[in-house]
């Protein structure tokens, strides 16, 4: 105590309670591993060359691509937008119909001359695979009876088939369905929500690929349309189908190559595969 002063000794007291205590708190586990510059510009191009993509869907590309990273890391990029989920009603009556339902419904088109043209699908619910499409500026009962027909040939019609009360579902339209044996399951007056799977696909069609042309004929919408459709059933990931495509996509290991961008719809959107050097 005669070589040291007092203030050297509290000094040295505080400097080990730092020491302590940041030993204390020292991290005991390893962290989630940091997302390489790879990764990271994969992502950036992959929203900058996709119209309308969110951290759901490029996060479906990646674990495609065989690259193991958290959805919540790809949405600090593009934060996903909130959805209103259905009725508890219809949502049980869906989920426990989901094998036996389709949805057909109608939605417009203009073209560059302002003539409106008609589209009409069939949706099937289990894996959103389109079975049917047609396009035509005069819509009739006749021609949508026709259009069913023509979406379940030999005995493949599903139990039951959800649509609006639009006019255009007449009495041939109605003896057709019926005759198909397919029970048809009307919505409310005014409520799209309760055929959510149509509603979606119509958003869809619009966001990624109507919104972003100009359509000349009816033509040239079927060629359009057929082209996204390919590429909806064949690359487009899917939230309700745990990230994977109406047709299922293999998952692509890293050791397989590197990564190549396939444009489809025109460019509107791109596949990414892995292909040996």
């Amino acid at each position: 105590m005669v070589f040291v002063k007092p203030e050297t000794v509290v000094g040295w007291h505080r400097w080990a309670f730092r020491r302590f205590w940041t030993w204390r708190s020292r991290r005991r586990l390893p962290g989630r591993p940091p997302t390489s510059r790879e990764v990271r510009d994969l992502i950036k191009r992959m929203a900058a060359a996709n119209v309308g993509w969110g951290a759901p869907r490029i996060h479906g590309e990646l674990l495609k691509l065989g690259i193991v990273i958290s959805e919540r890391e790809v949405s600090r990029l593009m934060p996903p937008r909130p959805r209103k989920p259905p009725s508890q009603t219809w949502r049980t009556f869906l989920a426990n119909h989901v094998g036996t339902l389709a949805s057909v419904d109608f939605f417009t088109m203009p073209t560059a001359t302002f003539r409106v043209l008609y589209v009409f699908f069939v949706l099937a619910h289990d894996r959103r695979h389109v079975l049917h499409f047609n396009v035509t500026e005069n819509p009739s009962a006749e021609w949508t009876a026709q259009q069913i027909v023509e979406a379940f040939p030999e005995d493949t019609a599903p139990k039951y088939m959800i649509r609006d009360r639009d006019g255009i579902y007449g009495d041939h339209f109605r003896r057709r369905v019926e005759g198909l044996g397919i029970e048809e399951v009307l919505t409310a007056p005014q409520s799209p929500w309760q055929n959510p799977f149509a509603e979606r696909l119509v958003g869809s069609i619009r966001r990624e690929c109507l919104d972003h042309v100009i359509v000349l004929s009816e033509q040239h919408l079927y060629r359009i349309l057929k082209l996204y459709f390919a590429y909806y059933h064949r690359s487009r990931t899917h939230l309700s189908l745990g990230k994977d495509a109406p047709a299922p996509r293999a998952v692509q290991a890293p050791e397989m190559g590197k990564i190549v961008e396939l444009p489809e719809v025109g460019g509107l959107h791109h596949r990414y595969e892995r292909l040996a050097a």
